[in-house]
This record gives C-alpha cells, sequence and structure tokens, in this order.
C-alpha cells in the first residue's frame, strides 16, 4: 500500500488531502512511521526522527497515528489479497506476497490479475496499492518499491538479472547498513557487480550470506510464497522522552501498559504465549544513532493471555539489566505461541523468575475480568480503562508485527 497510514488518515479526514501529512511521534524523540508523497518531496522517509522531520517539513501536518484504526483497514486489504490468490504471505499490515499460480482460470494473465487486484482495492478501501509482478519474491518486491506511487510493473523472469544489476546493492535484503559498508569497501557498488563476484570470495568476505547474496544478485531466489504463514511474536515498544532510570515508577507503568497492550491482541487472535521478553535499550550513545539493546526473557510452563501474568514476568525481569545505566526504551515481546484453545490448565499459575511457585489463581475468574475489559476497550478505546494508572505515550505507532 502507498504510504499507508498517512493514506489512512487522508481517507478519514479529506481535508489533508494534497497536504503533507506525517504520522508518527510528536515527542522530542518521536520517530516517522509514515509519510504522505507531499511530505516526501521535503525528504521526510519513515524511521526518521521527528525533529528532523520538522525541520525538514515544518509546514506539515503532523498526526500521531491510530494504530486500531490501521489494523481494521488491514484486515480488508488481507481480504482483497485472498480474493485473487489463496496463497498469501504477509509482510507486514499493508503488504504481501501473493502467489498467482493457478489463477490464470479466473483473471487471465499475471498482469491482468495486478490491475484487477488494483481496481478492487480502490473500490473495498478507497486506498492505493502499488504492485510488481515477476517470477521471484525478491525481484517482484523491488518492481513494487520502484512502482510507487500509483504504479504496477511487471517484468518477465529472463529479464530479472538485466533488471537487477544496475541497481544499489542494498536493494537486496541482507545488505544493511554494516553490510552495505563492507560491500564498498570490497567495490561492490551495484547488484550487477555483486553477482559478478565469485562465491567462493564473497564466503570469504561475508561468510555464508556472501553466496547467497550472490544467487540473490543474479536473479536467482527458489524461495516459495509460503501461504500458511503464521505470527512469530508480538510486542509493544516506547521511547521515553527523556532517559529514564531502571527503578522508576515511569518504567513500571510502561511494561504494565505494553503488557496488557499485548494480552489484548493475543486474546483478539485467540493466542497465548509462553515466552516473555523484556527489551531495554539504554541511552549510551555508541555513535551514528546506535545505542546499546538489551534482552531478557523467560518462558512460563504454560503459555498466557493474561496482561497481569506478562507484567509481573517483565518487570521481574528487571532486575536482570544493568542497575546504573538510564533507559531510552523499553518495550516486551512475547513468542512461542500457540492457539488459545490448545493449552491446558497452569498448576503453578503465576510463576515468575523472582517467584517460581506462587498461589494457584483463580484461572475462570481471570478469564472473566479479561473478556470484561475485552468489551470495554472495544466499546470505549484502549485508553478506558487501564491496571492501575498505566499509560504509555508512544513516540510513534508501535506495534510490532513479524
Amino acid at each position: 500500500m502507498d504510504a499507508f497510514y498517512a493514506s489512512v488518515e487522508v481517507l478519514d479526514n479529506p481535508a489533508l488531502r494534497g497536504l503533507p501529512v506525517i504520522v508518527g511521534g510528536r515527542s522530542a524523540r518521536g520517530v516517522v512511521t509514515s509519510a504522505s508523497y507531499e511530505a516526501r518531496k521535503f525528504g521526510v522517509r519513515s524511521a526518521m526522527p521527528t525533529a528532523q522531520a520538522r525541520k525538514l517539513c515544518p509546514d506539515g501536518v503532523f498526526v500521531p497515528g491510530r494504530m486500531n484504526r490501521y489494523v481494521e483497514i488491514s484486515r480488508i486489504v488481507r481480504r482483497v489479497f485472498e480474493s485473487i490468490s489463496p496463497i498469501v504471505e504477509p509482510l507486514s499490515l499493508d503488504e504481501a506476497f501473493l502467489d498467482l499460480t493457478g489463477t490464470e482460470r479466473l483473471f487471465g494473465s499475471p498482469l491482468d490479475a495486478a490491475r484487477t487486484l488494483r481496481r478492487r482495492m480502490l473500490e473495498e478501501t478507497g486506498l492505493i496499492v502499488s504492485v510488481g509482478v515477476t517470477g521471484t519474491k525478491m525481484a517482484a518486491k523491488i518492481l513494487s518499491d520502484l512502482a510507487k506511487p500509483d504504479g504496477l510493473l511487471i517484468l518477465a523472469p529472463r529479464y530479472v538479472p538485466e533488471f537487477l544489476a544496475l541497481l544499489p546493492v542494498e536493494r537486496l535484503w541482507g545488505v544493511g547498513r554494516v553490510t552495505l559498508a563492507r560491500m564498498h569497501q570490497h567495490g561492490i557498488n551495484t547488484i550487477g557487480d555483486l553477482a559478478r563476484r565469485d562465491a567462493s570470495e564473497l564466503r570469504a568476505a561475508f561468510g555464508s550470506s556472501g553466496p547467497h547474496l550472490r544467487n540473490l544478485a543474479s536473479g536467482i531466489d527458489p524461495r516459495e510464497v509460503i501461504g500458511d504463514w503464521q505470527r512469530k511474536s508480538y510486542g509493544e515498544e516506547n521511547t521515553f522522552e527523556h532517559d529514564i532510570a531502571p527503578d522508576s515508577q515511569k518504567l513500571r507503568d510502561v511494561l504494565i501498559a505494553h503488557g496488557e497492550a499485548l494480552a489484548r491482541r493475543l486474546r483478539a487472535d485467540r493466542t497465548r504465549a509462553r515466552t516473555v521478553v523484556l527489551k531495554l535499550k539504554l541511552a549510551r550513545p555508541l555513535g551514528q544513532g546506535r545505542y546499546p539493546i538489551l534482552t531478557r526473557s523467560f518462558s512460563l510452563s504454560v503459555p498466557t493471555d493474561d496482561g497481569a501474568e506478562i507484567t509481573r514476568v517483565a518487570l521481574s525481569l528487571i532486575v536482570r539489566a544493568p542497575q546504573t545505566e538510564k533507559i531510552r526504551l523499553a518495550g516486551v515481546q512475547v513468542h512461542n505461541l500457540a492457539r488459545a484453545d490448545a493449552g491446558q490448565m497452569d498448576l503453578f499459575h503465576g510463576a515468575t523468575p523472582v517467584d517460581v511457585v506462587s498461589k494457584p489463581q483463580d484461572s475462570a475468574r481471570s478469564t472473566r475480568l479479561n473478556r470484561a475489559l475485552d468489551a470495554v476497550t472495544a466499546r470505549f478505546g484502549e485508553e478506558a480503562i487501564t491496571r492501575g494508572f498505566a499509560r504509555a505515550e508512544r513516540a510513534a505507532p508501535s506495534r510490532r508485527i513479524k
């Protein structure tokens, strides 16, 4: 989808049409999560600090973001994808791979299918989708990026190597900032440069990823579209406007809010999680905008979807982190997911790293309480009722989907 979050804001408020709309946190440490194409003309991009975006685009319209609304529209987007192909592999709320194999009888050629997808998306959501069509996932992703905004690019598979050759090497998956710097040191600037290098040379320079990246650069990408994709983790995180101490009440409040938010999402998806992960970004600069990131985790004996349980574990993990350094960001993630109807009762419900065996709780009572909480938040919003005084003011919409 084109500038998804910003486009949804314009869709719901037509007065914003044609204006430079920037979605993200409005605090000093806020981060841009989406920018309309009017804002991008000023150099504003996703993941850019809000302060920098304000300097580049002082007349921009900054909105904090509404993740619930984006998720609501995302469900419609997913239905449109699935109306074109039964094999859909989501990458995020607004992006996915579709395998068009066998759809010819319904839509004709891949080009016709892509045109149908774009028309249906506009009819169903009022939003624009850009599409790339070719024989491999990586090349299709690149084509869809190059087609933006509001475009469609299709390329016969035999032309993929030629198409890739002149593109900058950072277009490839797996070439991040560190790898890119090393590529440049070895005189590799374009994808074609990488494709022409010897595999053994690349293995010596980049390890096992070297030959893999060379294959991608040569247009060789055997990865299939995985239609039975399942979510692997959930996460919520918060960047603080001012660095805080690890023993502060503000950190506890934020972790409580994140635990409750994760639990609501788990229950909405009828899913439970066994492993809770605490993520902390320390306020100690490493240079180039980087900071140390620490993670601490604990696995429960039985998966849970209870916010109090997730929060207890997250709070207990604080003692495993350094107590002398200020914290810039805090987050909670949950992994090792299971369907809610596949669980069993936990004899020692509530055990945490510092509370190995706690008193058994009334599971039925917790279920009723959570059901009531979900009903209240569904009707009045997530801020209508919280546990204690917990509030998490996010630097930007931070719902993490992997």
